[in-house]
């Protein structure tokens, strides 16, 4: 059987295997989602987050404690024993006698009590309960904020990480494109056809194209470490978006409606609204320490008490003993002063909460400013993406005239160098203006309080 291969088909073949070597599949490229589920596990922001969601749930069982039964028991043991000698005088006949007896005494003493108190009446208990569930509510808020600023944080790593390599390429390109109108530059003068301030603007730009590498690459080092902060690891291959990135309005397109909605759900908001709940109840529990507490005790007692006495070597005489003491009743408590200590508290609590309530106006004004800033930033990512796109295609147009007409002597290095800076910069602007649209996209989901997982999948969707 004879195999061939046509020439059409041979020189498909060559160019799939050049698009291999080029542009290598991404089977194991990094997505957007990839590296936020990373985040999620390593990041030691989000998990002292957690860790605090979780002491500050323990709030609400140690407040609701105070207002229940109180049991308390304990208990004891003691046994002695004494081996000693008595020594007395008597008279007789004779005179006065000394008489030495010993003794042998032992003991055992067990006791145990067992108390019962149930509060009837305690105002500052029930204000503590009830600002331990708003504070546990805030705890709650304030680990869904983190979650959210995570997902900000890891997107704006991500793009970050792209936009600096996307500048690394540029400036690489310019390099290599300055390095060889350099080597043109100097052929051209070495044969008469161009002045040496012509090779001497060709040098300039070149040294200065070697020194904008080096700072792209630093700046591309220090962006993989803010990824790795967040990540603990340093992905690579990361996807980005491409020509075909689609550039879609907010929805609602009314920034009114954006503020309002932030003012409704944004979550540092809501925490905050919640802390000048927090410091109200505070001032109540403070306030509290004027009232007085009632409850209800109930009481047992047991004392059993056995010991025994020998006097020289006789027989042991026991003795046994059993008390039991009950008793029930009601305890009141009125403060009546306390040295101005319930009185400080209060003032501090009241300046406390003037205190949160100034930082509520505060967090309500940054609400309402983010929102505006984040959805004026997207719409104007949409016209500046779009600008810069046609700034590409112009740019491109008069590197190539000015190319052209510097090969028959119309244009000038000086011309060609600046057209080609004029089209790289418009490059890298462009891939700058897609990460910025993308970031303000998520910044406005984040101001509006409604970012999610599925904001950051769509986005990811978006990128190859």
């Amino acid at each position: 059987m004879e195999y061939f291969i046509s020439g059409y088909k041979l020189k498909r073949l060559k160019v799939l295997f050049f698009c291999l070597i080029a542009f290598p599949l991404t089977g194991n490229a990094t997505s957007l989602i990839d590296v936020f589920e990373d985040a999620l596990v390593n990041d030691p922001l989000l998990k002292e987050a957690l860790a605090n969601k979780e002491a500050i749930s323990e709030s609400r069982p140690q407040a609701r404690s105070l207002l229940l039964p109180q049991i308390n028991a304990s208990g004891s043991y003691s046994d002695s024993d004494i081996n000693g000698r008595s020594t007395f005088q008597q008279k007789t006949s004779i005179g006065t006698v000394t008489n030495t007896t010993g003794f042998l005494q032992e003991s055992e003493t067990t006791q145990w009590d067992v108390s019962i108190r149930q509060t009837i009446f305690d105002f500052g208990a029930w204000m503590n309960l009830k600002k331990a569930n708003k504070t546990v509510a805030q705890a709650e808020i304030d680990y869904l904020a983190a979650e959210q600023q995570l997902m900000v944080r890891v997107a704006t790593a991500y793009f970050n990480v792209l936009a600096a390599q996307d500048t690394l390429e540029s400036e690489q390109a310019a390099r290599q494109a300055i390095e060889k109108q350099l080597d043109q530059s100097r052929k051209r003068f070495d044969v008469g056809l161009i002045a040496i301030t012509d090779v001497q603007e060709a040098q300039a730009a070149y040294d200065q194209s070697v020194a904008n590498e080096i700072t792209a690459k630093r700046n591309l080092a220090t962006s993989k470490e803010s990824l790795r902060a967040i990540t603990d690891n340093y992905p690579s291959n990361l996807l980005k978006p491409d020509d075909g990135l689609p550039l879609i309005m907010p929805n609602p397109q009314s920034e009114t409606d954006w503020v309002n909605t932030s003012l409704e759900q944004n979550l540092s908001f809501l925490s905050a609204q919640l802390g000048t709940e927090i410091a109200r109840s505070e001032v109540k529990v403070q306030r509290s320490g004027h009232f007085p507490t009632i409850g209800v005790q109930a009481q047992k007692r047991d004392t059993d008490s056995d010991s025994f006495r020998s006097d020289s070597g006789g027989d042991f005489n026991p003795a046994d003993t059993e008390n039991i003491n009950e008793g029930i009743g009601v305890q009141v408590n009125i403060p009546i002063f306390s040295g101005g200590q319930t009185s400080s508290r209060v003032r501090q609590a009241v300046a406390r909460h003037r205190a949160s309530k100034e930082k509520l106006e505060r967090v309500g004004r940054e609400t309402t400013r983010n929102a505006r800033d984040s959805y004026l930033g997207v719409i104007s990512g949409i016209a500046t993406v779009k600008a810069l796109q046609q700034s590409v295609k112009s740019s491109a147009i008069a590197l190539q005239a000015t190319e052209a007409g510097y090969e028959v002597g119309t244009r000038t290095t000086v011309d060609v160098l600046d057209a080609r800076r004029r089209l790289y910069s418009s490059q890298r602007n462009l891939a700058i203006s897609k990460y910025d649209y993308l970031k303000n996209i998520i910044q406005l989901k984040q101001a509006a309080g409604t970012l999610s997982k599925d904001d950051l999948t769509q986005i990811n969707d978006w990128l190859k």
